[in-house]
């Protein structure tokens, strides 16, 4: 296999890099026209606007380069629209053929056309991809119309290296974007950022959501995750990865906010970045309706029963503005068992009912919060609590003050007790993840000054 994947990509650095441009007036009128079995490293997709959706779905399992990757781009239209890549009806490239067709809009991994392979530096920007979800149907390679399943995505990444997505909108899918692992490797160095994720999942069912991730190395950065499908009970952002890193996104809603657990596979198990998860930066909002969901904000460590695998690690959890306007009550993080840590610092955690409605955790768990702004009541966990909660130099008020928290603008107003009230980070944060932009909706991002303002957002 290794010698399989250095010659291809060899032989695609000898190869001058073609540019496909699709669309209205141009030279291709249909995605399907694209030669994805043959692409090589450098090469460039661009897919034009057009008023109405591409229905084409496809493959890509090719070998690009750090300095030449595969890219896929949506061209915008003339107010900024991003091509529409719809799964209704859509068709595929009769010269392909690859498995789990029906798990997928765009499919990143395994195919018998393109000759199976490990697809490397892949980036996919500036497409809007809908509508694969239970419902709807496509037409394979071979002419069968297939419906899709409860398991479709998006995006699914079957496997790949060095992958980004940046800059696209996933939704009405039944999960949104899905990168997967195999027994014997792993996916990794995944990058998703500045995208929107919403609307995703099945109703009734916990099991698919917006994010559903199992890599070696993943970041989420500056992404606008918005709610789930009404009436779908999975959680926003859902990982099992080793070197997880949630910074500066926006994430409302779900089942739960972020939903941190186990991986199966050796693979990933194995890397010492498993046992460390990063969350900083982010906006996290709970909202009162007609369907709650999970209380819990976050969940850290596992969920299949077999707790040797659980991520026995610490979720780093700093400057993170979490606001909860739910009217029972808010549990801020479920630690699965006594061997999973959370170290919470400079956060600022709000429930706008009464602090006693607020508890810090689910039952077990180690739990260490220093120099977070809370309203006072709040309590260790509503029930008996098997693990241990450690408070540091806290801050607490009736108010935190936001400079318009009807418009959830959680940036801090002059006078705010949540300025300069920070501690310092601690070592690991701050030199591998220091707290260096803010979001900004949404999907974008400003330098950050200083992480001792409490929260994402600085005054």
């Amino acid at each position: 296999m290794f010698h399989r994947l250095f010659l291809l990509a060899l032989l695609g650095s000898l190869l001058p890099a073609a540019t496909y441009e699709v669309g209205p007036g141009q030279p291709l009128a249909t995605i399907g026209a694209v030669p994805w079995e043959s692409l090589t490293a450098g090469d460039l997709v661009k897919i034009h606007w057009r008023p109405t959706p591409y229905r084409e779905k496809w493959v890509i399992n090719r070998v690009g380069t750090a300095k030449a990757p595969i890219t896929v781009r949506g061209v915008p239209g003339p107010a900024g629209q991003l091509p529409v890549i719809s799964g209704e009806n859509a068709t595929t490239r009769s010269a392909l053929n690859y498995w789990s067709d029906v798990r997928s809009l765009i499919k990143i991994g395994g195919s018998s056309v393109p000759v199976d392979g490990m697809p490397q530096y892949i980036v996919i920007e500036n497409l809007d991809l809908t509508l694969a979800r239970p419902g709807y149907r496509f037409t394979k390679a071979n002419g069968t119309v297939t419906a899709y399943g409860e398991a479709t995505s998006a995006i699914f990444v079957e496997k790949g290296q060095h992958i980004t997505i940046r800059n696209c909108v996933l939704h009405d899918c039944a999960n949104g974007f899905f990168s997967a692992s195999q027994a014997d490797s792993a996916s990794s160095d995944i990058l998703v950022t500045g995208c929107s994720i919403y609307g995703n999942g099945i109703e009734n069912s916990i099991l698919q959501h917006n994010n559903y991730t199992e890599s070696r190395g993943i970041i989420f950065e500056y992404n606008h995750f918005g709610p789930l499908r009404a009436a779908c009970k999975g959680s926003n952002l859902k990982d099992r990865s080793a070197g997880c890193v949630v910074r500066y996104n926006w994430i409302e809603e779900g089942g739960r906010q972020l939903d941190l657990v186990e991986s199966t596979f050796p693979s990933i198990q194995g890397q010492i970045e498993y046992r460390s998860t990063f969350v900083y930066g982010n906006v996290l909002i709970e909202r009162a309706n007609a369907d709650n969901g999970n209380r819990q904000i976050m969940h850290y460590g596992g969920d299949n029963g077999d707790t040797a695998f659980y991520r026995k690690g610490t979720l780093y959890c700093y400057n993170n503005t979490i606001v909860s306007n739910r009217t029972d009550r808010t549990t801020l993080v479920n630690l699965s068992t006594n061997d999973e840590h959370c170290d919470a610092r400079n956060n600022l955690i709000y429930v706008t009912a009464a602090g006693s409605t607020l508890s810090l955790l689910d039952d077990a768990g180690i739990l260490t919060l220093t120099s977070n702004w809370l309203k006072p009541g709040f309590v260790n966990g509503f029930g008996a609590v098997s693990g241990t909660v450690t408070l540091n130099g806290n801050v607490t008020g009736a108010a935190p003050g936001f400079v318009n928290e009807a418009a959830e603008d959680f940036h801090l107003a002059v006078g705010s007790p949540a300025i300069h009230a920070g501690a310092a980070l601690l070592p690991l944060e701050s030199t591998a993840h220091p707290v260096s932009s803010e979001y900004i909706k949404h999907q974008r991002s400003q330098p950050r000054a200083t992480a001792l303002d409490l929260g994402a957002l600085q005054k």
